[in-house]
């Protein structure tokens, strides 16, 4: 597979990353040699072997749930610095696109 320039910008655009020409050249040739390596994995021989998650024999170890005594409402929001109707009120965060 062959990694083209546009393909990098394409992929900046994406991510809303923005590069000079230097580096998109550069990106362009790295990306290029990492796609190269992987299609290498393309020559190996998988016919015997078993699609695996991790390289270890784990398994995960979860405990059992129990219901355990939780807060009425009242008694969650008795500390909070402001609630209303039944719930906490927070500062409003909003991210603005400043490009």
């Amino acid at each position: 597979m062959k990694i083209t320039r546009a393909d990098v910008e394409n992929i900046a655009a994406l991510a809303k990353l923005k590069f000079d020409v230097e580096e998109l050249d550069k990106l362009t040739g790295e990306l290029q040699t990492i796609v190269t390596y992987f299609e290498k994995l393309n020559e190996l021989d998988t016919t015997n072997i078993e699609p695996i998650a991790h390289i270890h024999d784990i398994v995960n170890v979860l405990r059992a749930d129990e219901v355990k005594p939780w807060l009425e409402q009242d008694e969650a929001l008795k500390n909070a610095p402001e609630s209303s109707k039944g719930y906490f009120c927070v500062p409003k965060v909003i991210a603005q696109d400043k490009s």
